[in-house]
């Protein structure tokens, strides 16, 4: 990952201006009896993202935003109900630690959000590319707790503020243990990235999950359920995943069938990996949308207070 990037059938076929690559779908079930939450992570890297290796714009794709700073309020207001429109729960914002421009867009973050039913939850990024110390988590765990978690915008799970982690491939249950070790007293709703082995450490955090955008699905039973639509690295010539409406469509569809209490999307927003879903001239529709959005607006279940 770059740290600087930033009536089922008929109704969806007319979304989309009558495509026949639209595979017809059973219709959306009603939400489940467990609480589920539906998630797109999101990137607040822009516009310095939008350079990146000698490159501008560091993408393969054109968003219908342009070239858009991620600190615009009016941006931000627009891709919530963007991500509202999807029938999505929260977003998760790449979060790169106290005082990192990242941290400096939340406060807008959580303002767009106010009042809407959207929230916000925060990803941990530097556990992907270090070993934070339980002190250094405390630390992090405080200022998130003191300055964001306590917004009503701001999402909770099971009543506790939650928090995505990042992990690295070497990563091992000492990882989860810190995070136990720090969250002690905290009291967050932990998310971890898996890692091999993760289902046998004895600190478990409340739930797992992974990120491996160049894969269509990844499904960690009784934990969580990820999908992406590509992975188009904008330095590379050619697709690790190539997208696929009607394979976006039924990787939706599994999601939704899986039950899974974390549901996710990588990426709203991952430009420079091609992993965005946000609107975009090559997936331009008539709802305005995009055919990513639409596809989500129409298999998810619309969310319930």
């Amino acid at each position: 990952r770059s740290r600087r990037i930033r009536g089922l059938a008929i109704g969806l076929a007319a979304v989309l201006g009558g495509s026949a690559l639209v595979p017809t779908l059973p219709a959306a079930p009603a939400r489940a009896t467990a609480p589920v939450v539906r998630a797109a992570f999101y990137y607040p890297w822009f516009p310095s993202a939008w350079t990146q290796h000698g490159i501008t714009p560091y993408t393969h794709f054109h968003p219908a935003s342009g070239a858009y700073a991620s600190s615009d309020a009016a941006v931000v207001r627009a891709q919530v109900a963007e991500m509202q429109y999807a029938h999505l729960d929260a977003g998760i914002i790449s979060w790169w630690g106290q005082g990192s421009t990242e941290d400096r867009t939340v406060p807008t973050d959580l303002a767009a959000a106010a009042g809407t039913g959207f929230r916000w939850a925060l990803y941990y990024e530097p556990e992907g590319y270090g070993n934070p110390t339980v002190s250094q988590i405390e630390g992090d765990l405080a200022y998130i707790a003191a300055r964001y978690a306590t917004d009503p915008a701001y999402l909770t799970i099971g009543g506790h503020p939650a928090l995505f982690v990042y992990a690295d491939r070497r990563d091992r249950c000492a990882m989860a243990d810190r995070w136990r070790q720090a969250d002690a007293s905290a009291g967050f709703t932990l998310v971890l990235k898996v890692f091999p082995g993760y289902l046998a450490c004895a600190s478990q955090p409340a739930a797992w999950h992974q990120y491996a955008p160049a894969s269509s699905e990844d499904h960690q039973v009784g934990q969580s359920f990820t999908i992406s639509p590509g992975f188009f690295l904008a330095r590379k010539r050619r697709p690790r995943l190539v997208r696929s409406l009607p394979a976006w469509t039924a990787a939706v569809q599994h999601m939704v069938d899986s039950g899974e209490p974390l549901q996710l999307v990588t990426t709203f927003n991952e430009w420079g990996e091609g992993t965005a879903v946000e609107p975009a001239a090559e997936w331009s529709s008539p709802s305005g949308f995009g055919t990513y959005l639409d596809v989500l607006h129409a298999v998810l279940p619309a969310p319930q207070a």
